[in-house]
C-alpha cells in the first residue's frame, strides 16, 4: 500500500521526522495538513510547499486545541483518508531532581498519548469516509527497553504502543489499516545537536518506514530497533543495559 495521492494530516510536521515525511510525501503526489506549535515554521512549510500543504497552529496538549483542529479538518479537508500522529515532547532530567516534574509529566503524556487517542476517536468518521484509510501512530524502540534519562518519554509511547495493538484488534472487522512505527534514534533536532553516534538520518528513517508501509507491515521496526526487539525477547536486561550504555 503506497501512500500517493492522497490528503493526510501529519501532526509535528515542522521538523524532524515530520518535516522529513512532508517532504517525501509530497514527493510522491499527496496533499498535506501539518500542525504544530510554531507559526513561524508552520509558516516556512507553507511557503514551501504553497499548492501541496495547508497548515494548522496548535498546541496539542490542550484538548480544546484538538477539537479546533478536528472542526477545522472536518470542514475544510473531509476528504483527509491518512492521519500520522507523529508530534511528541520530551524532558530529559530525573523524576526526583525537578520540583515540576509531575506537571512536565502530564505534558507529555497529553502530547504523545491523549493527543493521538483523541484525534483517532474524532477523526475516525472522516477516515472512514474516504478509500483505504489508514492511521499510522509513531513510537519508539524505547517500548522494548526504556532509557532512564526520560522519565516520562518511555512510558507516553509505551501506552502508544499498547493502544494501538489493542486498537488494531477493536477494528480488525473494519476497512482501516493501523500501522505502528518504531524508530531507533534519528538525528534531528529532538535531540538538540547531541545525537547518539548510532543515529540514523530522518531521510533514511522516513524511507524505511514508508517502504514498509507499501510492503503492508502493520508493525515497522525501522533500523536497529529489530535488533532490539530480538534482544529484549531473549535477554531484557542485557536491553536495558545497552540502550543506557548510548
Amino acid at each position: 500500500m503506497k501512500l500517493s495521492n492522497r490528503k493526510i494530516l501529519i501532526t509535528g510536521g515542522t521538523s524532524g521526522i515530520g518535516l522529513e515525511l512532508t517532504k517525501q510525501l509530497v514527493a510522491q503526489g499527496n496533499k498535506l495538513i501539518i500542525c504544530g506549535r510554531s507559526k513561524e515554521r508552520l509558516d516556512e512549510v507553507k511557503a514551501q510547499y504553497p499548492q501541496q500543504v495547508d497548515v494548522f497552529q496548535c498546541d496539542l496538549a490542550e484538548e480544546g486545541e484538538c477539537e479546533a483542529l478536528v472542526q477545522w479538518v472536518s470542514d475544510n479537508h473531509s476528504q483527509t483518508s491518512v492521519l500520522i500522529n507523529n508530534a511528541a515532547i520530551v524532558h530529559k532530567e530525573e523524576f526526583l531532581g525537578n520540583s515540576n516534574s509531575m506537571a512536565k509529566a502530564k505534558k507529555e503524556m497529553a502530547v504523545n498519548f491523549f493527543a493521538p487517542l483523541y484525534l483517532i476517536k474524532h477523526l475516525h468518521p472522516i477516515l472512514i469516509a474516504n478509500l483505504t484509510p489508514v492511521i499510522v501512530n509513531i513510537t519508539t524502540g524505547l517500548v522494548y527497553a526504556p532509557k532512564a534519562a526520560y522519565s516520562f518519554y518511555n512510558s507516553t509511547k509505551s501506552a502508544l504502543h499498547s493502544f494501538t495493538q489493542v486498537y488494531r484488534l477493536q477494528t480488525s472487522s473494519a476497512d482501516l489499516t493501523v500501522i505502528e512505527v518504531l524508530f531507533p534514534a534519528v538525528d534531528t533536532p529532538w535531540h538538540k545537536g547531541k545525537a547518539p553516534e548510532i543515529a540514523i538520518s530522518p531521510r533514511e528513517a522516513v524511507k524505511i518506514m514508508l517502504h514498509g508501509i507499501a510492503k503492508g507491515k502493520k508493525e515497522i521496526r525501522v533500523g536497529k530497533v529489530r535488533l532490539l526487539y530480538l534482544i529484549s525477547r531473549i535477554a531484557p536486561n542485557l536491553a536495558f543495559k545497552k540502550i543506557n550504555s548510548i
